[in-house]
């Protein structure tokens, strides 16, 4: 029976730990009550929320110019002198636009130091009627709300602090890209505080941006004191191998300015869809938002910028309302010690003949048949699940919304695997020589991670308490069940967080990572589990509840309203051919695309053509004809088109006859393009004459005011000219001419691709080549008349 206690009390435990450290990953209310006017206020954030987020603010709609008023004048009620920002740019990822930054500046006693930026975009994503809510009229908010309680305060501080709220970054970061590069403030910037978000709930993430060693902001982010940190070191470096930039990017690589951001990533599936409104959006994490903003503009205010300056990295992570953080030359000696410490434990173990190399040998069937089965069962059952439910296939981010069942369900599958295995292959007598074998695969992985992946090198302190529990069995020769309870919390503290986060940040198909450090994180914890007598029995349970997630996933596994299916149709009319079809990106067609693709549509064959841009690598997959409609083209003008020597210059405009969004302009790969120019504006960064491009895209131009494109460049005269041109409108379902049905409240237009666009292609066609006139000066007329005679 006191046996029984133990377990009971340990799993009891362990399951208090658990639900401390997700609990306060984030505030678990927003009630304002009682709260003064120099407190940040959720109530009052979540107003200007609502206020921005009535209608999708995309660059070049109506209401985009709406939502920027709007914060302007939310600026000058605080009493800010604004100003704007208006120009052109050209990212190094194809994208022009004319963008119209926000921007007021709060004076600090001390304007000669470097000044604390703060930092948000307040356009939303175009194509597929986002709203904007989470991303990122939550950061805009955040903002305002924070300054208005910092000035509300009147405390006096030493540095200036500047108001940026960036246009088009949507769209390839233009507005950071015009103020980085453009702007006078850029200069005196020493540090930049931004705020995103690429889901709609979850705890606020700390990621710190750098080109040289983050000590300096590992230090200073800790003596802010934020209230709930949620961070490591080995979240930027995943970050950094993702596509996932942020305006902050633009500010570290062209203006060599570093900071932090801060941006929640739960609930995935509404990022930039129709879904991203002020119902979606998790006010408790908008409250964590204000956590952080609030001490760290009342610090950085006053604080030495110069400080965050360093040139050797920190190894960094948190635990609940703590930030723990060491240098990285720490790593290779506590490696190196861990495996000294464990060679020293196991000799002294065998010399006292209470550890057997036997017994060691056999607890490799238990731990390693555990990590196989729990893997390949995830990768293949998830594999699986993909098969039943193709629909799962509609969401490009990959999570699902019922992904959160998901996680659940394989976690405790990979337990209930853990149990079965040891209750086969290890007792409780044995445990601590089948603990051998798991503390030397994270001591090695440990020393991998010191090698490949040092942002990770906090996972050693798991391992540090895991030695302790096996060294005070080898001393004393007895397991005490709570002193292993007390060296398990770090694993929990620790290991735990990153097997949700890993799919919720990358997406279910890493489900089988989950799996696998499900497996390792029981090994640093059999001590504990290994002394359970009735793992059978628990293998049965975890089973049973795992079996409950997946029902409880099967019962969610269709669509509703706020819950949508993503689908998407273009109408491309060819004005070369005189044909237009409907096409699509779906590979589920439902009753809305079969409308018009019909129930047996025809598959695209070719598919990269004129390549479209898209996140996720979408190509068309089905298309049909459709009728034509009168829609008016555009006018191709060659302003310039003339040949000197072996260089033929080119400036060609298109202007718009119709309301148009967006023009892509494609060129043959045979083309090499110098000096090019789009509206003024050249690549940003780029430093050789011939534009650096990938397959035929040249650019992606979004509309304002329906202006016209301009093109300049050179190219050499013996190189054939092929250039096409695709003009959109993001019209599709509001265009007379077509009289489209709407969407069923369960579906949504699909996100990260050109979507519900009435779409031209055309050929560029440049008029006759008129080489110009050989220029001979005066003083060589006459030699040149002898020379003809």
């Amino acid at each position: 029976m006191k046996k029984e206690y133990s377990s009971i009390g340990s799993l009891l435990l362990l399951l208090s730990v658990l639900g401390i450290v997700f609990a306060a990953m984030k505030p678990q209310s927003h009630e304002d009550g009682g709260k003064s006017l120099s407190e940040f206020s959720t109530k009052r954030a979540f107003a200007h929320i609502e206020a921005m987020t009535q209608k999708p603010h995309y660059v070049g709609s109506l209401n985009h110019d709406v939502v920027a008023n709007y914060v302007v004048q939310e600026l000058q009620k605080l009493g800010l002198e604004t100003t704007t920002q208006v120009g052109f740019t050209l990212s190094d990822g194809g994208n022009l636009v004319q963008s119209k930054n926000v921007l007021a500046r709060i004076k600090g006693t001390d304007s000669a130091k470097k000044a604390l930026l703060l930092l948000s975009h307040y356009d939303s994503a175009p194509h597929s009627y986002s709203h904007g809510a989470s991303d990122d009229a939550s950061g805009v908010a955040t903002i305002l709300e924070s300054v208005r309680a910092f000035l509300h305060s009147k405390k006096a501080h030493q540095n200036d602090v500047i108001i940026l709220f960036t246009d088009a970054e949507e769209l390839g970061l233009n507005g950071a890209a015009l103020f980085v590069t453009q702007h006078a403030w850029a200069k005196q910037v020493g540090l930049v505080l931004n705020f995103e978000a690429r889901g709609s709930s979850g705890p606020s993430y700390m990621l710190m941006e750098t080109n040289a060693g983050n000590a300096g902001l590992v230090k200073e982010f800790a003596a802010a004191n934020a209230t709930y940190p949620v961070s490591n070191s080995l979240m930027y470096s995943i970050y950094k191998m993702l596509p996932n930039d942020t305006d902050l990017t633009v500010f570290r690589q062209q203006g060599n300015i570093q900071g932090y951001n801060f941006a929640f990533i739960d609930d995935h599936f509404n990022y930039h869809t129709a879904q991203d409104d002020a119902q979606h959006l998790d006010q408790n994490t908008l409250a964590h938002q204000g956590t952080y903003l609030m001490p760290l503009l009342n610090y950085f205010s006053n604080a030495n910028l110069a400080a965050t300056k360093a040139t050797v990295d920190y190894a960094y992570f948190t635990i609940p309302f703590a930030f723990i953080s060491y240098p990285f030359s720490w790593i290779w000696p506590m490696a190196i010690v861990a495996l000294a410490i464990f060679i020293f434990l196991v000799f002294l173990g065998k010399a006292k003949r209470i550890i057997t190399f036997r017994e060691v040998g056999r607890g490799f069937f238990p731990f390693v048949g555990s990590l196989l089965v729990a893997g390949l069962v995830t990768y293949f059952g998830w594999k699986g699940l993909l098969l039943v439910y193709p629909q799962y296939g509609d969401l490009l981010n990959g999570f699902t919304y019922n992904g959160h069942a998901y996680i659940a369900a394989f976690v405790l599958l990979s337990l209930a695997i853990c149990f079965l295995f040891y209750s086969l292959f290890s007792f409780k007598k044995v445990t601590m020589n089948h603990y051998v074998l798991p503390l030397l695969i994270w001591i090695s992985i440990n020393f991998l991670v010191a090698v490949y992946l040092p942002g990770a090198g906090f996972l050693i302190i798991p391992v540090f308490f895991g030695l302790f529990a096996f060294g005070a069995f080898v001393l004393t020769q007895k397991s005490n069940w709570i002193f292993n309870v007390l060296c398990g919390i770090p694993t929990l503290l620790i290991v735990a967080p990153f097997i949700q986060m890993f799919p919720v940040g990358l997406g279910l198909k890493v489900l089988f990572g989950s799996a696998i450090l499900t497996v390792l994180a029981f090994g640093l914890l059999l001590p504990i589990f290994g002394a359970y007598a009735k793992k059978g029995i628990l293998a049965l349970l975890f089973f049973g509840a795992a079996v409950g997630f997946f029902a409880k996933a099967h019962l969610a596994s269709g669509y509703e309203s706020g819950k949508a299916k993503s689908n998407s149709l273009l109408y491309v009319y060819n004005a070369d051919t005189d044909k237009a079809n409907w096409v699509t990106y779906d590979t589920n067609l439902d009753s809305w695309t079969k409308t018009y693709l019909g129930e047996v549509p025809k598959k695209v064959q070719k598919t990269d053509d004129l390549p479209l841009f898209s996140k996720y690598n979408s190509v068309f997959t089905y298309t049909a004809q459709a009728p034509k409609i009168n829609v008016q083209q555009p006018t191709i003008a060659f302003l310039r088109d003339s040949v000197v020597g072996n260089v033929r210059y080119l400036k060609i405009k298109i202007t718009p006859n119709r309301a148009v969004n967006r023009y892509d302009i494609f060129a043959n790969e045979k083309m090499d393009l110098h000096l090019f120019k789009a509206n003024g504006a050249t690549v940003i960064g780029q430093k050789d004459t011939q534009l650096v491009r990938k397959g035929k895209k040249i650019l992606s131009y979004y509309v304002v005011n329906n202006e016209p494109l301009e093109l300049q460049f050179r190219i050499n005269s013996s190189t054939v000219f092929d250039m096409d041109l695709m003009e959109s409108s993001f019209d599709l379902v509001t265009n007379p001419l077509l009289n489209l049905k709407k969407r069923e409240s369960w579906m949504m237009p699909t996100p990260f691709v050109l979507n519900d666009a009435v779409v031209i292609r055309k050929k560029i066609k440049p008029t006759p080549v008129v080489a110009a006139p050989l220029v001979i000066p005066a003083v060589l007329q006459p030699i040149a008349k002898d020379s003809l005679k």
